[in-house]
């Protein structure tokens, strides 16, 4: 019996587009301004230090926000860089420059397991506070009340068995009670590896053959095994 789900973001939950054209560009755009004003926070300052160290070199502000701005471009997982956006889309969001996507197949199938006494947890690339924003600021309303947690690249990369394993251990439910939902084979791969159930949501495109996966085009295929 699934007793969590835990589920991706991107592509899952929410457009990919509304990710890579809307959250990405604007960070890209600000991240400059963004380290101008706030470098002395404290938080701000622990992530440029980050950003130092990843790389193995004392950068300058200016350095680290061109560092910044080519883990952008390349699409980089890397934690103080995902900190730092969403520092700055906390800022977009309370000024009402965006809402956070999410399908409405998803909040309606969230709202339903969350009924049924599943608990839901969120795993993504994104922070947590990214993650905590985008729900939060949904544009149907404030859905962060759905959620018992969130994790983020902090307990280990997505497509890395260890991952699922901390997060099982973290909530406290055996893997195999726990349902996990992405867009990315090598994330349920990971996940299947240490016993998660798992489903593949394909929205567009060819459905995959042969998937060790059961697939869904949207939450309202998902089944919960028994």
């Amino acid at each position: 019996m699934i007793r969590a789900i835990v589920t991706d973001i991107e592509g899952t939950t929410s457009s990919l587009s509304f990710v890579k054209d809307v959250l990405f560009p604007y960070a890209r755009q600000h991240i400059e301004a963004f380290v101008r004003e706030q470098a002395v926070q404290p938080d701000v300052r622990a992530q440029l230090t980050a950003v130092s160290k990843s790389v193995g070199l004392t950068l300058t502000n200016d350095e680290a926000v061109a560092q910044l701005v080519r883990w952008i471009d390349e699409d980089k997982k890397i934690t103080p860089l995902k900190a730092l956006q969403g520092m700055i889309w906390e800022a977009g969001y309370r000024h009402g420059d965006f809402q956070g996507h999410v399908y409405d197949d998803a909040v309606r199938y969230l709202r339903a397991w969350k009924d049924q006494g599943v608990a839901l947890y969120v795993f993504s690339s994104g922070s947590v506070h990214a993650q905590k924003l985008l729900f939060g600021y949904s544009t149907f309303g404030d859905l962060t009340p759905l959620f018992s947690g969130y994790f983020d690249t902090a307990i280990g990369a997505k497509r890395e068995t260890d991952a699922y394993r901390h997060i099982s251990r973290c909530i406290g439910i055996p893997a195999g009670e726990i349902l996990f939902l992405s867009d990315i084979r090598e994330e349920l791969d990971a996940a299947l590896a240490v016993g998660l159930r798992t489903c593949w949501l394909v929205r567009d495109g060819a459905l995959p053959a042969d998937s060790p996966h059961p697939v869904a085009r949207d939450f309202s295929q998902v089944s919960l095994p028994r």
